[in-house]
């Protein structure tokens, strides 16, 4: 079997080379004609598509992160090629922070962390509750496993209304805002696409339960900022823990950042310390296939957009 000619771009990283070659393939410069392209930075668009310009008979991309909205945006996703992204390789850290933001917010802890006086006891136990979850991918079902222990009753969300283990319900996105009702914590961590932008506005958050807390892990632009704002100030729901926000980064002096019904933190769901081994097993895995004309992991839908 011959080695996949694999280049690392826009500069190869350690671990990344690492991992390709873990996996039986050899790293190559683009202009020695690769057969894949491991692309590190999700950011530097224009960078990619000077790549796979230069080398034109890549078959397959890999991407680092889960989200793929920027590629996708840029028109760079085809069929023409075979395109993974990282969905599934961060779902248990992310879920672990998306279960931690919960637990804070239901549990009074921004209030308590900076109280200097004893005060009123106020919790909400999540055992026993009923929860939303939007989205039914790798991040959906890390999560679901680790509610499973609270004895939720979880309904997903998603685009489609196939079962999801360890949810009691799946509906499909049209229903989101008739099954908000109830829930004492929706969670956020479904993929950006046209469809998901802007999912919780105002009519979502109208129908969330006073008490209620709104978690999200997935992309700022999910959420209608203003209208959470005006729905935090105004109490209509318990609160909200953002790990992503629209804008990001989340501007000092905005109005989130002062309404004590409001966590949010630096989109360090998943760390670099985190990704960087979590990714290095996806590449080798990914390599390793791609050698053996076996099916990749993480394939990109360029219909969906994820």
């Amino acid at each position: 079997m011959t080695a996949p000619r694999i280049a690392v771009g826009p500069v190869a990283g350690e671990f990344a080379v690492r991992a390709v070659e873990d996996g039986g393939g050899t790293v190559v410069a683009l202009h020695d004609a690769p057969d894949a392209l491991v692309w590190l930075d999700p950011a530097d668009v224009a960078g990619l598509a000077a790549a796979l310009a230069a080398a034109p008979a890549v078959r397959w991309v890999q991407l680092p992160f889960a989200g793929v909205e920027r590629v996708v945006a840029a028109g760079l996703v085809d069929a023409g090629r075979t395109w993974t992204c990282a969905k599934g390789s961060y779902a248990e850290p992310v879920a672990e922070h998306a279960l931690m933001l919960a637990l804070a917010g239901l549990r009074s802890l921004p209030k308590r962390v900076t109280a200097r006086t004893w005060g009123t006891p106020e919790a909400i136990s999540l055992f026993d509750r009923r929860v939303t979850v939007l989205g039914g991918g790798g991040i959906a079902r890390a999560l679901l496993a680790l509610l499973a222990p609270f004895r939720v009753h979880a309904t997903v969300v998603r685009r489609h209304a196939d079962p999801v283990p360890g949810a009691a319900r799946t509906v499909a996105l049209d229903d989101l805002v008739a099954v908000l009702p109830g829930s004492t914590v929706v969670f956020v961590a479904l993929a950006l696409t046209s469809e998901t932008a802007g999912v919780i506005g105002t009519s979502a958050l109208e129908a969330m339960d006073g008490g209620a807390w709104l978690v999200n892990v997935a992309r700022g632009p999910h959420v209608d900022t203003d209208a959470l704002v005006d729905a935090l100030r105004a109490g209509r729901i318990g609160g909200a823990a953002l790990d992503v926000t629209d804008p990001e980064p989340l501007p000092d002096g905005h109005p989130l950042w002062d309404l004590p019904n409001c966590i949010v933190t630096p989109h360090t769901a998943d760390t670099m310390a985190m990704v960087l081994p979590l990714l290095a097993e996806r590449i080798q895995t990914n390599v390793a296939r791609f050698a053996a004309g076996a099916g990749l992991v993480g394939v990109v839908d360029p219909v969906a957009g994820y």
